[in-house]
């Protein structure tokens, strides 16, 4: 009987551990799809360039979106927003973000400026706010992922905020505006204006081809785990 026992419970830890790997593999070939979709959907939308009015930025249906837009405005007398942990090439730096307020009168929009080194001793760049009126387009976006952990932003010496992930909604008051739109605008690369920038939207992020991958060595586990199990249950039979 005691043996009869060693052998269901053995079966039954096995049955967790396959039923958790099989899970995991199935939440990374989901990822894998829902990245592979969104990276179709962006490139469909860099093909086409038919621009949407920047007040598309405050549409709370396209909030996930990527749509291309362009408008009028000014950037706003507030201070530069610098999202922290950002890699390009091999190098860390920030991602300059102004805040854009569009002539149509539409909700205000942080315009991603691009990608600026940071020296060894990690001293913040100066980022100016560009004077006058200006046209821009580029790519609405969602704001960029910052994985699991929360946002936050220290303020520096000169305004400048200094961020955790990018959280429209948490510095609207900071950047003295009363509301900011959820999306965020990717400035097309052949804009004068700016940094170093590109169009890609998983930055710092696994590419679908790494879900995949993933997907497999979790099925694999899955598997000899059951491998394992019959062939204890063979042994034990044998005896």
């Amino acid at each position: 009987m005691a043996g009869r026992g060693t052998l269901v419970g053995g079966w039954a830890l096995a049955i967790v551990a396959i039923a958790a790997f099989c899970w995991l593999g199935q939440w990374q070939l989901g990822r894998q799809h829902e990245k592979q979709a969104m990276l179709d959907a962006v490139s469909a939308t860099l093909a086409s360039r038919a621009p949407l009015p920047l007040s598309a930025a405050a549409d709370p249906g396209r909030a996930r979106a990527h749509d291309w837009a362009a408008g009028e405005g000014r950037f706003a007398d507030a201070p530069a927003v610098l999202l922290d942990n950002q890699q390009r090439s091999g190098r860390a730096g920030v991602r300059a973000y102004r805040a854009f307020a569009p002539a149509s009168g539409t909700p205000p929009l942080l315009v991603d400026l691009g990608w600026i080194a940071l020296p060894g001793d990690r001293a913040l760049p100066d980022v100016p706010r560009p004077p006058g009126v200006h046209r821009i387009e580029g790519l609405l976006a969602p704001p960029p992922s910052h994985g699991l952990g929360p946002t936050g932003f220290a303020v520096g010496d000169d305004g400048t905020l200094l961020a955790v992930g990018l959280d429209p909604a948490a510095l609207s008051a900071p950047l003295r505006q009363p509301a900011l739109a959820p999306r965020v605008l990717r400035l097309d690369p052949a804009a004068p204006l700016g940094y170093a920038r590109d169009l890609d939207v998983l930055p710092n992020t696994l590419p679908p081809e790494r879900h995949l991958g993933y997907a497999f060595q979790w099925f694999a586990l899955a598997l000899a785990v059951l491998a394992t199990a019959l062939v204890l249950t063979f042994r034990r039979s044998r005896r």
